[in-house]
């Protein structure tokens, strides 16, 4: 049998069944070329007879798209298959996939057929379609709930009639990886038996599977099912689709690239799709930001704690070497940037390994202060730690000594049920220019009391006004322990027009006071970074060189 899988993604149609996504045409294009970019074999573009919208997505897709086959879906009647041609026509490569419920509980209740009746139906369908294009795909819906002599019976007919690809869908993700493995066993041994074993063989009769993940297994019995014979696998980026969404497609493809070894050993050789995997990432990240569903941080493969390490005892491992704790390469999925993500758990290897990958290079003792100060005035406060904190400290450990600016009071008011903007006026200290006040109108209380703080020190948020423009690249409040009298924590991130960035953290009973003292705390830190900076990086350096070198990190057992 061919080692080769072929990926059939669904996203733009079961994807797009998710409840509350709906995409516009220019969305849908989007997404479709990054598909084609990523490699899939087949894109699922919709379901033509269900709306004119469905029907104009599948033939604008049909149209756009090149080096792709587009399938459009169609119950196994005429009119539903004669819209989905009239939708495909354009398609460099077109296919009908059509479809017919083969469970009892389908036939009994919404079908209201008898198992002859859905059998004829099958076969007619497939003729039907094959009117159009040999290229014709049969699902047989609720396969997996579906009586298996019946089942084979379905499959058998819809083979003999011309269908190029069968697929055995778990509609409701009933199934778990042993039967499902045996069930597509079996169909293929009836297949091989009804005299289609060299078509099976050389790939030009499929097996498909279409998985769910009510219970959890989608991706587990779609490997179950290719370890089977299946040789095309209907998927999702990131998974998504109806209730509890499809199998993930970056999960298969990966298992199948990363485990290749254990499917030489059970099948003689490694399975393989066409799929770029350095592109895994940026689609998946494409799908979440048009369809608005996120994705969880501990997805396999595409969430953001995928790669990982804020355990220090991890850390130093995948420091000493990445086989200790990642089974991938993550530049091999498309993420990029370091690995080692700085939280309450981190140690020291992980705070020099971050403050080396910014261009600081520390001695043991200038290591020591660094990490001290880490460990008691930050570790515990934020939940992640970006590296512009990191660095952050490192200035105040060194250069505090000379941060130009404090504020001397302020008085900041709070409105509600009027129409009136809240007012922030401050007194601050220039060391270089002496005391200074300013007024501010702002959206809320914090805003007023930035705006007067930025503008008392030369500087703005946004186009207007005087002074150097700064963006706010991230802010944030969080509170240090419970209760309405806990003590807030403020961190905020700036930018300068050189795109230089520097952070800051303010700690108060008052949220506007903690966050006036975490944006002091980064306009000091990026004026002494602007003033002192470089000089003190060459400085570190030195007497991390006169020291001599490190004994490399061990790797470390738990």
């Amino acid at each position: 049998m061919i080692n080769r899988v072929y990926i059939f993604d669904t996203t733009l149609r079961d994807g797009e069944q998710s409840p509350g996504v709906s995409l516009s045409m220019e969305e849908k294009i989007e997404i479709g070329r990054a598909l084609v970019d990523l490699g899939v074999d087949v894109i699922e573009a919709g379901f033509p007879v269900a709306s004119p919208g469905d029907f104009q997505a599948v033939q604008t897709l049909a149209r756009e798209l090149r080096g792709v086959e587009i399938a459009a879906l169609a119950r196994a009647n005429p009119k539903d298959i004669e819209t989905a041609w009239e939708a495909l026509k354009e398609a460099e490569n077109p296919r009908i996939h059509t479809f017919i419920a083969t469970s009892d509980i389908h036939l009994q209740y919404k079908l209201r057929k008898s198992r002859e009746e859905v059998l004829q139906l099958a076969q007619e369908a497939v003729r039907w379609a094959r009117k159009f294009t040999p290229n014709v795909e049969f699902s047989a819906e609720d396969a997996t709930r579906s009586d298996r002599e019946y089942l084979a019976e379905v499959v058998v007919a819809v083979a003999q009639a011309g269908a190029r690809v069968i697929n055995i869908p778990d509609t409701v993700g009933y199934t778990v990886p042993q039967e499902y493995y045996d069930l597509i066993v079996f169909l293929v041994e009836r297949l091989r038996q009804a005299g289609f074993g060299e078509a099976l063989d050389k790939g030009e009769l499929r097996l498909s599977v279409h998985c769910h993940n009510d219970l959890g297994l989608a991706v587990a019995n779609s490997v179950a099912a290719l370890l089977a014979g299946a040789r095309q696998v209907e998927c999702t980026i990131n998974g998504i689709g109806e209730r509890a969404g499809n199998a993930a497609m970056e999960e298969i493809v990966m298992i199948l690239r990363t485990r290749g070894d254990y499917f030489q050993k059970a099948l003689g050789t490694a399975l393989e799709t066409g799929i770029d995997t350095r592109k895994i990432v940026p689609t998946s990240q494409l799908v979440s930001r048009l369809t608005g569903m996120f994705v969880q941080p501990n997805k396999a493969i595409v969430g953001a704690n995928a790669f990982a390490h804020e355990s220090g005892i991890h850390q130093h491992g995948v420091i000493a070497h990445r086989l200790t704790y990642e089974i991938m390469d993550r530049e091999s999925v498309g993420w990029s940037g370091s690995a080692i993500v700085l939280g309450k758990h981190s140690g020291r290897h992980a705070v020099d390994y971050k403050l080396r990958s910014l261009g600081w290079k520390l001695s043991r003792e200038a290591l020591s202060r660094v990490f001290e100060r880490f460990r008691t005035e930050i570790k515990d406060v934020l939940r992640r730690i970006p590296d512009e904190y990191l660095e952050g400290i490192l200035y105040d450990e060194y250069l505090s000594e000379n941060y130009r600016y404090r504020v001397i009071s302020a008085q900041v008011s709070s409105l509600y049920g009027t129409s009136l903007s809240p007012i922030a006026q401050v007194e601050v200290e220039d060391r270089k220019t002496g005391k200074r006040v300013a007024v501010a109108v702002g959206v809320g209380s914090v805003d007023a009391a930035f705006k007067a703080v930025a503008r008392a020190l030369g500087y703005r948020f946004g186009e207007e006004g005087e002074g150097e423009r700064l963006r706010l690249v991230d802010f944030h409040i969080d509170a240090l322990g419970k209760g309405t009298e806990a003590e807030g924590v403020c961190g905020v991130i700036l930018e300068d027009a050189s795109g230089r960035r520097t952070a800051g953290l303010g700690r108060d009973g008052d949220i506007v006071a903690a966050g006036i003292k975490a944006l002091l705390n980064a306009l000091n830190r990026l004026e002494a970074s602007r003033e002192a900076g470089e000089t003190l990086r060459e400085r570190l350096a030195r007497e991390a060189e006169a020291e001599g070198p490190r004994a490399e990190p061990q790797p470390m057992c738990r």
